[in-house]
């Protein structure tokens, strides 16, 4: 198993050679070796299956039991967002916020973020009165009332409508650049991946494929040209086959018929659109 520490130094992750298995059936995190700077906004993309969510979760420390080993070196204060926003339903918002939260002052802090991210005056809503982007708005409150020092968020935005996630987009950035805490966010959308973040690290066969940095500052156009060749470099990354439009090219019927694996399964073809 892979131990955990809070005492860092440039790093606030460090992980080295950390491999982990499922049911003796071969490795989903083959040696893998990571690097996050404080403060630094990292997304991680790949197929499914290629060990994204597993990663999260072993930096979370909620894969106990499993077989792997490897080092994980990590602050002291970790918060987690799911693709659901995983409120109680029989507690009112603010209290799904402060849950757990230590401290006479737990529900002016729980206010104030709720008011951070949009939601001041819905402290007294039920989970069910809130639509998906106020749940999952909810939800980044809950993570950022604690003070994170890494964030961790696994497809967060996957379940909602085109609108509200760029929506949320615009405020994961701000609170970002506001409170500074790591991030390492899981995605299948390419597009998401270099708005947001600093790097994007593509995983394929339980290692780092690829780890591209994004310079283009903080207006990302997709119409820009230098964003259309991001895009380009992570799909191809991942196996995706473009035409000269930067459109998904469709398989040849002859690979479909052999026994070679299609090359775009497990990646959002409206990414590349």
């Amino acid at each position: 198993m892979a131990t955990h520490a809070g005492e860092l130094t440039q790093e606030a992750v460090r992980v080295e050679g950390l491999h982990r298995s499922f049911n003796k059936t071969g490795g989903v995190l083959n040696g893998l070796d990571l690097e996050i700077a404080p403060g630094e906004f990292v997304a991680l993309i790949g197929r499914s299956g290629s060990g994204k969510s597993t990663l999260l979760r072993a930096l979370a420390g909620l894969d106990r039991g499993v077989d792997g080993w490897g080092r994980i070196s990590v602050p002291d204060k970790v918060s987690m967002v799911f693709q659901d926003s995983r409120l109680l339903p029989w507690r009112r918002v603010l209290d799904n916020v402060v849950l757990g939260l230590g401290g006479r002052d737990a529900k002016d802090r729980g206010r104030k973020a709720l008011a951070e991210v949009g939601l001041a005056g819905r402290e007294r809503a039920w989970a069910h009165q809130l639509s998906g982007g106020e749940a999952q708005r909810a939800a980044l409150a809950r993570s950022l009332v604690r003070d994170p020092q890494l964030l961790l968020a696994d497809e967060p935005f996957g379940a909602l409508d085109a609108l509200t996630r760029l929506n949320m987009h615009t405020l994961l950035r701000e609170l970002c650049e506001r409170h500074r805490p790591s991030v390492l966010l899981v995605t299948h959308d390419v597009d998401e991946a270099i708005v947001l973040a600093d790097r994007v690290i593509v995983l394929d066969g339980g290692v780092i494929q690829s780890d591209v940095r994004i310079d283009l500052g903080s207006r990302r156009d997709p119409a820009d040209p230098r964003f259309a060749a991001l895009r380009r470099q992570l799909l191809n990354a991942l196996g995706v086959d473009l035409d000269a439009d930067g459109l998904v090219r469709d398989p040849d019927p002859d690979d479909l018929a052999s026994d070679r694996p299609d090359r775009s399964r497990g990646v959002d073809r409206k990414a590349a659109s």
